[in-house]
């Protein structure tokens, strides 16, 4: 499921690749390519913020992971919870790297987005 996820953010972001790069050659005047590519431009920086800022998000839950892990040796407490505990942390370090990985497919896309509309609104 979790390879499902990773190829259905490749895809959307295909699309929307292909999708900018369609509209800003189907454009004939340098005008309308311009305030397109300036729109997209505001729109990727938008998501590359949300994007960073999930890092921050996910570096938050990283410590939280390593705490957890410390407090379970402390505890000492009987197998069971023990073991139930570890699974959670497991679960929760799987989770996190999961949405690592789509935030940097996620980067790629945006940072492939920029340079085509950047190389857009600098040549004529």
């Amino acid at each position: 499921m979790k390879f499902l996820s990773y190829a259905y953010r490749f895809a959307s972001n295909f699309v929307f690749l292909a999708l900018v790069y369609y509209s800003l050659n189907s454009m004939d005047k340098y005008n309308q390519r311009a305030v397109i590519a300036i729109m997209v431009l505001v729109y990727a920086a938008m998501r590359a913020a949300s994007a960073l800022r999930s890092f921050f998000f996910f570096q938050r839950i990283e410590r939280l992971e390593v705490e957890a892990r410390r407090l379970q040796v402390a505890a000492g407490e009987g197998h069971s919870a023990n073991s139930q505990r570890r699974l959670i942390v497991t679960e929760v370090s799987d989770l996190r790297h999961a949405g690592e990985m789509k935030s940097y497919i996620d980067l790629l896309f945006l940072a492939l987005i920029v340079l085509l509309c950047v190389s857009k609104l600098v040549s004529d």
